[in-house]
């Protein structure tokens, strides 16, 4: 759909710049996805994997997020191969419904009730960040951290259109439960892409 060049707003490497290629096409079709117009892959072009290239070595950042839309849809061998030759780290962020190809430095896995991810992914992932909507999301959320490894770094992050009513009860959750970070859309807040 889209390769640019901004902030990673979300979970571990939240603040650090990131080249970001958004691929087009989902299966899960969040109510609350913020980008609805990459659910629909037959509207974009694609790209060679030489005019990736070129676009990536285009920005100084160290980072690329793989994102989508849904990128487990598709066989990702080739892009990280790319991304690595490149001289950059390749981060994967996915609801992760489809087994997860390619080989990648950092994986973050963001479950959904839509579609839940396959649990042959949930080990591979360095990161869960599960977005909390309403109170009960919490329960879920725990039930996937009981998924993840022991090193997995654990997100909860408000879903931004209800985030002043659902912060002050992450706010108290993560005080009990100090296993788990807040994690903020800090490019929201920054009004970058």
């Amino acid at each position: 759909m889209e390769l640019f060049y901004s902030i990673q707003g979300e979970g571990f490497y939240q603040g650090h710049a990131a080249i970001f290629i958004r691929l087009a096409g989902c299966d899960v079709g969040c109510v609350w996805c913020d980008v609805k117009e990459s659910w629909d892959a037959s509207r974009y072009p694609l790209l060679s994997y030489e005019e990736i290239a070129a676009r990536l070595q285009q920005y100084p950042a160290s980072i690329c997020v793989v994102t989508g839309g849904e990128p487990t849809l598709y066989p990702l061998d080739q892009l990280t191969e790319i991304i690595h030759a490149v001289n950059k780290r390749a981060h994967l962020e996915t609801a992760a419904t489809e087994p997860i190809s390619g080989k990648w430095d950092w994986i973050c896995i963001s479950p959904k009730k839509f579609k839940k991810p396959l649990e042959q992914n949930l080990p591979l992932a360095n990161e869960l960040k599960v977005v909390i909507y309403h109170s009960s999301d919490l329960q879920w959320a725990e039930q996937y951290a009981e998924k993840v490894s022991a090193h997995c770094q654990l997100f909860l992050q408000p879903e931004w259109s209800r985030r002043e009513r659902i912060m002050p009860l992450l706010t108290d959750y993560v005080r009990a439960h100090p296993k788990w970070q807040i994690s903020l859309q800090i490019h929201k807040y920054l009004n970058v892409p």
